[in-house]
């Protein structure tokens, strides 16, 4: 059941457009007109004009691709006859550059056939669309090569469509809508976002789509990172569909023996997953009956917020770093206790999303070490040391009193370790497996999402995102994935701009500060004005604006076409700022 259900929500998202200028021998690369996300392409299929040479014929069906809507309708124009009718394309779609060649094969691959050409298509493939309809960046060649046969009415047409389907990056977003699916933190309410990407067309059937990949449980990378409220054996009976009041039905099966505080989960998760698909209100029915007691529709505003505790409250303004010493980033003022009176030498800290808590590392008798204390007190010193640790990050969720009891930190880019608060007030430290992102290198930086399910890591050079895998034993940073890889580079340091989006600062002056989601699909560069690269620091968190260091100073901004503006706290010292996280 859980299988067919991850089909149909394979099968639910698939698109492509037609078009392109004929070329007599050889197709240059040329750039798509881009589309923002959501804006779909006419889903009506027209057959192709008349007398394409072979290579529009390959260039227009690679753009075609994109369309899934019956059964890939629109491609399927460009194959012959034979090949339209057997055509069964896999699970998997490879989304390439807008810049892509496509050129007549020679030599040897050239048929003996005169009424055959193959055209060999050559890009970069940026990603692929998994069956679980979520998008996996990669860097890497990409090559198909198509047979073109001129037809019995003389028209070229393709005979051996490729397994998998691939697209132009703008066909791609033309076509499908990037959907928030949500899920819940391991061991707390707080909602984690799962992009996963839907076919746009046909729009009627976006809600249906969405409740699908609920119905079918988190994308491969969040299995073990999050927990789904719905189980197994849910389903919905019948038709997720629009009912003549106006409302969105959603009929569901299998969820009533639930608990009313699940049920209360259900529903949230639900009606914020619709919201980036539809301004409906939400009718949510168990078995004929409202899911929850006395509230059967739903607005987006009848949710409570179950993402407050991934954000710092308004009463925390941020701190920084500056010779040794933490200091409010508000007003620059030092904070109370030792770390702010300069008793020690401190090299980065990390304060707990609720404030309470202080991680810092300084440097003592030739080595860095940790210290875990409360906020404006005395922090105890952990047995943990080494030639570097990187910046602390605080894991999300309280213990038994209230304050925050984990904190990481990467000990000389090798050994990721999670800091415990002991039944007795101490703090001891135990290893995190952290196999998978060591084959890419040493870690330099390492930040927590506020909702605990993911780390952003930056790894020679490269940003990574890993999820979080907890079991009763042990702690995993499983299947991390390279954001970007090729074009972004020279990386320095990350922060959470939101829980599904990331802010980076690098050592290249051509992209100083960049914006990317934890998939890695684009990248947002910031205005570069009135920054002094390198930029060598970031902190960022929701709502909040975001600020930088250079060798000038503190910088903030709040959107990516902004002028960085002075921080009013900005010192000309070496100043590293952070927000509670």
């Amino acid at each position: 059941m859980k299988g067919a259900r991850r089909l149909f929500a394979a099968l639910a998202g698939v698109v492509l457009v037609a078009g392109c200028a004929a070329v007599p021998e050889e197709s240059q690369p040329v750039a798509v007109q881009q589309q923002e996300l959501g804006q779909a392409s006419n889903p009506d299929v027209q057959q192709p004009a008349r007398d394409l040479d072979a290579l529009t014929v390959a260039r227009d069906f690679v753009r075609a691709n994109a369309q899934p809507i019956s059964n890939n309708a629109a491609a399927r124009t460009y194959l012959d006859d034979n090949a339209a009718k057997a055509w069964q394309p896999g699970k998997v779609m490879n989304v390439i550059d807008d810049q892509f060649n496509t050129v007549y094969a020679a030599g040897a691959d050239v048929p003996a056939n005169p009424n055959e050409v193959v055209v060999v298509v050559r890009g970069t493939n940026i990603g692929m669309l998994n069956p679980d309809s979520s998008f996996l960046p990669s860097r890497s060649p990409y090559e198909l090569r198509l047979l073109v046969r001129k037809q019995s009415d003389g028209q070229w047409r393709i005979s051996n469509p490729p397994a998998d389907i691939v697209m132009p990056y703008s066909d791609f977003t033309a076509n499908y809508v990037q959907v928030p699916v949500q899920f819940f933190a391991q061991d707390s309410n707080t909602t984690v976002p799962d992009l996963r990407y839907v076919a746009a067309k046909p729009q009627t059937g976006l809600p249906a789509r969405v409740i699908s990949l609920l119905l079918s449980g988190p994308s491969d990378q969040l299995v073990g990172a999050v927990r789904n409220p719905l189980p197994e054996d849910a389903n919905v009976e019948g038709n997720v569909t629009t009912t003549p009041d106006g409302a969105l039905l959603v009929p569901l099966t299998g969820v009533g023996d639930q608990t009313p505080e699940v049920k209360k989960l259900i529903a949230a998760q639900i009606v914020l997953s619709l919201q980036a698909v539809t301004t409906n209100r939400v009718r949510l029915l168990s078995d004929g009956a409202p899911l929850v007691d006395g509230h059967e529709d739903w607005y987006y505003t009848d949710v409570p917020s179950y993402s407050s505790q991934a954000s710092p409250g308004a009463d925390l303004p941020g701190l920084m770093t500056v010779n040794g010493r933490i200091r409010s980033l508000a007003d620059g003022a030092a904070i109370a206790g030792p770390a702010g009176a300069g008793v020690y030498q401190v090299v980065s800290a990390a304060q707990s999303i609720d404030g309470r808590q202080l991680a810092i590392v300084e440097n003592a008798d030739g080595r860095q070490q940790l210290r875990v204390g409360a906020y404006g007190g005395t922090p105890q010193q952990v047995n943990l040391f080494g030639g570097t640790l990187t910046r602390p990050t605080w894991r999300p969720t309280a213990t038994a009193d209230g304050t925050a009891g984990e904190v990481w930190t990467v000990v000389d880019g090798q050994a990721v370790v999670r800091v415990l608060r002991t039944s007795d007030g101490g703090w001891t430290g135990q290893a995190v497996n952290a196999e998978e992102v060591l084959t890419v290198g040493p870690i330099s930086a390492l930040r927590l999402s506020r909702d605990g399910a993911r780390a952003a890591m930056v790894v020679n050079g490269q940003l990574l995102v890993a999820s979080v895998v907890r079991t009763q034993d042990s702690v995993t940073l499983r299947g991390p994935r390279i954001l970007q890889m090729g074009s972004l580079t020279g990386v320095v340091d990350v922060d959470w701009l939101s829980q599904d989006s990331l802010v980076a600062v690098t050592s290249m002056p051509s992209q100083p500060v960049v914006k990317v989601p934890i998939d890695g699909l684009r990248m947002d560069t910031f205005n570069s004005s009135n920054l002094t690269p390198p930029v060598y620091a970031v902190t960022a968190a929701p709502g909040r604006p975001i600020v930088v260091a250079d060798t000038s100073g503190l910088w903030t901004a709040s959107d990516v076409g902004e002028v960085w503006r002075p921080h009013t706290s900005s010192v000309s010292s070496h100043v590293t700022p952070f927000y509670p996280g």
